[in-house]
């Protein structure tokens, strides 16, 4: 389901990242014809399962929920990552693992972790782990949509597990985010940048950056 507001509509998989202008074309026409391919709508009006696409658009205008929206698009900034992780030659449950607790990461691989966890006070859970011959990658991911103080909450957060993250061996903080959102509160993230060098965005991972960080 497409659900926005604005003019614009950011869309991504593992093809590249766009974001389209139905305002002023920003695009050719057979990219926007990819555009309503993938997302459903071309199948949706030719199935005739919308006869009135105003109609439809005002019902799903009334019953958005912005909680919800971003919810999906942290749960496909995650699925992106993962397509890379994969595309990179990692296996899921072999040297890739989805949402890890620090307690079963210090487990597993024998490592203590007590400085990210304020001395087993405080839980932890990263979307991925990536652990390689020399090093263990935890990884967090997201993607914002509008901006709002959650980001300067993350992005202050986050600053702070990277440096906590540096004082142990063979553990590294690795940070995948993007979005527009960002623009507002570009100053915090410039901050974290300044500080923690595992800052990548979606355009890092379409160049290749899995197979030049996870080593």
């Amino acid at each position: 389901m497409l659900a926005v507001r604005g003019n614009e509509i950011y869309a991504q998989d593992e093809e590249g990242a766009f974001l389209y202008n139905f305002k002023q074309m920003n695009y050719s026409v057979e990219q926007y014809k990819v555009f309503m391919r993938k997302t459903g709508l071309f199948d949706m009006i030719a199935n005739h399962i919308v006869n009135n696409l105003v109609d439809y658009a005002l019902g799903i205008e009334t019953g958005l929920d912005s909680n919800g929206r971003k919810n999906r698009s942290g749960h496909q900034m995650e699925n992106l990552v993962e397509k890379y992780i994969v595309a990179a030659g990692f296996k899921k449950d072999v040297n890739y693992f989805k949402e890890m607790y620090l307690k079963d990461i210090e487990v597993k691989w024998n490592i203590d972790l007590s400085a990210l966890s304020n001395q087993g006070k405080a839980t932890k859970r990263f979307d991925f782990v990536i652990k390689t011959d020399k090093m263990i990658y935890a990884i967090e991911t997201n993607f914002y949509e509008s901006g709002g103080s959650k980001l300067n909450e993350t992005a202050r957060s986050y600053k702070m597990l990277s440096q906590e993250a540096d004082t142990i061996d063979g553990f590294t903080f690795v940070w995948f985010t993007d979005g527009i959102g960002w623009k507002s509160a570009r100053g915090n993230l410039r901050e974290t940048f300044e500080v923690m060098d595992t800052i990548y965005s979606i355009d890092d991972m379409e160049n290749g950056v899995m197979k030049k960080v996870f080593i």
